[in-house]
């Protein structure tokens, strides 16, 4: 998982196995983090539209959850459209992702050991923001 500021340069990676869902993954990723660089917002995709996890941020680290609902949603809409306009934003984080993914040794990971993957990983992030900064 890549956490980036509001240009789209990483701030915060975390790996992990591909089985757990998504939304465990978030308090990992930013539970390092200072909280002078955690942001306001979280914009994120469908798969993290969950109640849970938006009380979870609100009340733990005072992050508001913007991503919109799932079709199937059971609950009535908790948020209207004036906050979904943030969500236009979210092809900046696909843009740090591709250049993550300009690295061929992060694109397929050859190593076998996590910490190894991790370094390759961060040494990639410490390239995308020298290079932009």
């Amino acid at each position: 998982m890549v956490l980036t500021e509001a240009q789209g340069l990483p701030l915060a990676l975390h790996i992990a196995s591909a089985s757990p869902h998504e939304v465990t993954l978030v308090d990992p990723l930013l539970a390092p983090l200072p909280p002078s660089l955690r942001p306001n917002f979280l914009i994120a995709d469908k798969a993290y539209d969950s109640d849970g996890l938006r009380l979870d941020l609100a009340c733990t680290y005072r992050i508001r959850l913007v991503c919109p609902h799932r079709e199937k949603r059971k609950k009535a809409p908790i948020q209207d459209q004036r906050r979904l306009r943030r969500y236009r934003r979210r092809y900046k984080v696909e843009r740090s992702i591709a250049w993550l993914q300009n690295f061929r040794r992060v694109v397929v990971r050859y190593e076998y050991h996590d910490f190894a993957f991790l370094g390759f990983l961060t040494l990639a992030a410490c390239k995308i923001l020298m290079r932009y900064l």
